[in-house]
């Protein structure tokens, strides 16, 4: 029985020698483990190893899915100091593999899916953060101007557009009343910060799992899934990279609460935040628990979205109805970083 998620690789084949310079076939394509939102596969051609990120099949939500972007977010960035995969084709004509997809060059590196890194020492961990910290930095040190991406996204007054965002992202894919997210969707607008005319290419799903690392080395050598970028404040990335501070260990997305992270060798959110203002010139804000509240509050619209596909039977993740159970949890995680002194 064929899976709506299978590629059908005869079709694939054909396109892709017709359109992709020194594609040869025939190929195999394996589907990577993990992620509730765009369907990824490694592509074994004659010609060598690809990779290919696809809308999944089904009702999606507006604008959700946006593999478009992803790729030409790689095609802008490719050859500056952020590292991305080489972008090779983009294809909208549904009809070859039944949805768009995009193929890009295959990076040889090690996805680190745990960011307590249980196979490293301290001393280990520590540079992994540094060079975590490092790649970040690269990206919103970037002129989105001078790459294209100048009108990528609506620049200014972000959070106060995101919180309206995704409070309507929330509502549109809502099965059941959570009180505690009702009431931070309540307390957000009223923190939120005056705009401080800081523009930058924000990644959107800034989180270790999402980084590829140099096999031998701390460096970071891809930043991967691109579906939420647009121009944005980048604080916005380093409090969603900081939730995993606060995130209990939890299989679908595990974090770091309740773990020494002194004798792990892991630095401090002070420590973070410290290296990102030095590599970036710009200083951490007053309210830095609204940043953190904001992050949560986004993760868990993001996961609202995960349940709703899994209840359609479109997700792209045997952990997808997990993940969208953890909406009530990071929701509260939300509202007590809004009560942080």
């Amino acid at each position: 029985m064929t899976h709506p998620l299978d590629l059908p690789v005869d079709s694939l084949a054909t396109y892709l020698e017709a359109n992709v310079a020194g594609f040869q076939a025939p190929l195999t394509a394996t589907k990577f483990k993990g992620g509730q939102s765009n369907p990824t596969y490694r592509i074994d051609a004659v010609s060598g190893t690809y990779v290919l990120r696809r809308k999944p099949p089904g009702q999606l939500l507006p604008s959700a899915h946006a593999v478009d972007r992803e790729f030409r977010v790689l095609q802008a960035l490719h050859g500056t100091a952020v590292p991305v995969a080489q972008p090779l084709h983009l294809c909208s004509d549904v009809s070859v593999i039944g949805s768009m997809f995009y193929l890009m060059s295959f990076v040889d590196g090690r996805i680190l899916w745990d960011p307590s890194l249980p196979d490293m020492d301290p001393t280990g961990r520590g540079e992994i953060y540094a060079g975590i910290i490092d790649a970040m930095a690269a990206l919103h040190t970037v002129d989105p101007e001078a790459v294209g991406l100048g009108d990528y996204g609506k620049p200014g007054n972000y959070f106060e557009r995101q919180i309206k965002r995704w409070t309507e992202q929330y509502r549109a894919s809502e099965t059941r009343p959570l009180a505690a997210m009702d009431a931070l969707i309540d307390a957000l607008p009223a923190r939120c910060p005056a705009d401080d005319g800081v523009v930058a290419l924000a990644h959107g799903d800034f989180r270790i799992d999402n980084l590829m690392f140099h096999p031998q080395s701390p460096r970071v050598i891809a930043i991967v899934d691109w579906e939420l970028s647009t121009l944005g404040h980048p604080l916005a990335d380093l409090g969603y990279f900081c939730m995993a501070l606060r995130l209990p260990r939890n299989p679908a997305l595990p974090g770091l609460a309740g773990l020494d992270r002194a004798a792990l060798g892991i630095p401090d959110e002070a420590a973070l935040l410290a290296r990102y203002s030095q590599l970036t010139g710009r200083a951490i804000p007053a309210d830095w628990p609204f940043v953190l509240a904001f992050s949560f509050f986004r993760l868990a619209a993001i996961a609202q979205g995960v349940a709703k596909r899994a209840e359609q039977g479109n997700a792209s993740s045997e952990q997808a109805m997990q993940a969208g159970r953890m909406t009530g949890m990071l929701a509260t995680l939300g509202l007590d970083a809004l009560s942080i002194p």
